[in-house]
Order: structure tokens, then sequence, then C-alpha cells
């Protein structure tokens, strides 16, 4: 009988802890891990879904619209980038301002060397006026003084090609072409100066490539060849108010700092949106472009669908979440 018994007990014991472990597997199946976190490879998979529907984005619009459009976008986070048409080479036009304003800051930023500084006076010479020259035009020959940053600021500002030029002959033509050379930018070129029709004809055309550009951006956003002062300060120049189409269809307040270019059949405008936590490099050059107004707004649209992403991955959580 006492058998019975014992046998009895160690069952009902035995039934107990079967249960138990039954159900504490059971728990673990279903309960949620409250501290559980969205691993690395997870959260770049949803990174990757938001990059692959910018990029085709991107694509339909380059498709729709009638000219050749070469588009470069950089994260200038994780430095992820994408291209389209980008090593192809294309017309300038003014968007090759940013490398004579580059120029000019890194020539300031070497002290005690000879060269451009932002401080050096210029007297305003009848001469220097050429077409496209609102500001420079109306200022008095020989009387008004004003300083190379006064000169870079028209030249980022209004595109006045006076001004410009006179600061491409202050710089040096040779040595932003060799800056350019020294950091592998063989095809972003200054031949000529501003309205020089003649040398245009010539076949000296001011060159680059989406992807150029977007590299001299980077480069300069890293701080290494101007300096944080010198860095801040050419952004800060960069992003003097402008007529210019990466900025047009995005949200009021969004910093970009950028240069647009346009020539007949040729419309450009590269620079960095700074969004947020995620900026971007982005550059956008078209030519043969039969109507101005469709390729003016193909840039805007290529802008606000990159800044889509952008803004999205900047303000979100690693799952998704926007945690204001």
């Amino acid at each position: 009988m006492l058998h019975i018994r014992y046998r009895s007990l160690v069952a009902a014991t035995l039934a107990i802890a079967t249960l138990a472990i039954a159900t504490l597997a059971v728990a673990t199946l279903v309960a949620p891990d409250l501290g559980a976190q969205d691993t690395p490879e997870s959260a770049k998979a949803k990174l990757d879904v938001l990059w692959a529907q910018m990029q085709d984005s991107v694509r339909i619009i380059a498709k729709g619209t009638d000219a050749v459009v070469g588009v470069a976008i950089m994260d200038l986070t994780d430095h992820r980038a994408f291209y389209l048409n980008a090593d192809a080479t294309y017309p300038t036009a003014s968007t090759i301002k940013i490398a004579v304003l580059a120029e000019l800051y890194r020539q300031n930023a070497t002290a005690g060397a000879p060269g451009a500084k932002l401080s050096d006076i210029y007297v305003m010479d009848a001469k220097d006026v050429v077409a496209g020259s609102d500001i420079m035009g109306g200022l008095t020959p020989g009387v008004t003084r004003i300083t190379n940053r006064d000169l870079a600021t028209m030249m980022i500002a209004v595109s006045d090609n006076s001004a410009t030029n006179v600061l491409i002959d202050r710089v040096g033509m040779d040595k932003v072409n060799s800056w350019l050379d020294g950091l592998g930018l063989k095809n972003t070129r200054l031949r000529r100066r501003m309205m020089d029709v003649k040398a245009a004809q010539a076949g000296h055309e001011n060159t680059a490539t989406p992807h150029e550009f977007v590299t001299l951006l980077e480069m300069l956003h890293t701080g290494d060849v101007l300096g944080k002062p010198g860095t801040d300060d050419f952004f800060k120049m960069l992003a003097t108010g402008k007529m210019s189409y990466i900025p047009r269809l995005l949200p009021e307040g969004v910093r970009t700092a950028n240069k647009p270019g346009d020539l007949d059949a040729v419309r450009n405008d590269a620079g960095i949106v700074f969004v947020p936590n995620r900026p971007f490099a982005i550059a956008i050059m078209t030519t043969f472009g039969r109507d101005h107004a469709e390729q003016e707004l193909a840039i805007a649209r290529i802008t606000r669908a990159a800044w889509s992403y952008f803004d999205r991955v900047g303000k979100s959580s690693a799952l998704g979440r926007i945690v204001k």
C-alpha cells in the first residue's frame, strides 16, 4: 500500500513538472520580448527598401524628361550613393562656380602662403563687365571698393559673371584645375571665363560629371580641405539665398547650399541638402533639353524624391517610428 502511494506521489509530481515546462515553453513562444531591439541586419533591410523606392522614383522622373539626365546622390552619413548616367560629362554652366568658390576658400585657408584671400580688395574696373552682371554693372568704376568675399557673394547669390571672372583671374584657372586634379576629379574642368563665347565655340567648355560634383561636395563637407571654420563659412556662402531648382519643392526651412547653372538646352544644380541628422549631397545635370521648364521641374522633383528618403531616415528610429 505504501509503494502504491509513493508511486502515485511521484507520478503527480512529474505531471505537475511537465505541465509547468510546457506552460513555460508556450509562454516563451507567444510572449513578446519587451527588451528586444531591431538587429543591424533588419534595420539595414528596411533602409534598403526605402533606398530602392527612391531610386525607382528618380529613374521614373528622369525617363519622363526629354533631356539627357545625370544624377548623383550621396548619403553623407553612411556614404551610400546612387548614380544614374553620373559618369558622363556635361556642360556645367554656372555650377562650375562651386569649384571657383572652393579654390578661393582653399587659398584663403592657407595662412602665410601666397594666394587670394577673402579680404583682398578689388576696385571696380569697367573693362571687367560682361553680360549677366546685374550687380557689377551697376557699380562705379574707379570708385567702388569691395572684397573678394563680396565678389564671391555676388557670384553665388545672383551668379554675377563679371564677379566670377575677376575671381577666376585672382585665384588662377590653372590652380583651380590643378587642385581638382589632385582630388582625382579629372572631368571637372574650368576651361574658360564666363561669357567667353569664342572659347566655347572652340570647344573650351566648362565640364563636370554628377559623380565628381558629389565627390567634391563630400570632400569639402568633411572639413579636411578647408578646416572647420573655413568649411562652415564656405557652406554658409553657398547657402546664400538664390533662385535655384534643388530647393524648389522642399518644405520651407530645409537648408540647402547649392549652385544652379543655365545654358541653352542645359539646366543643372548641385549642392548639399542639410536634412537634420541625415545631410546628403546631390548633383543633377541635364542637357539636350528642349523644354527648360521641364528640365528645371525634373531637378526639383528628383531632389524631393531624395529628400523624402533622407527626411524619414533622419527623424525615425531603427524600427521606423518617428519619436518626437
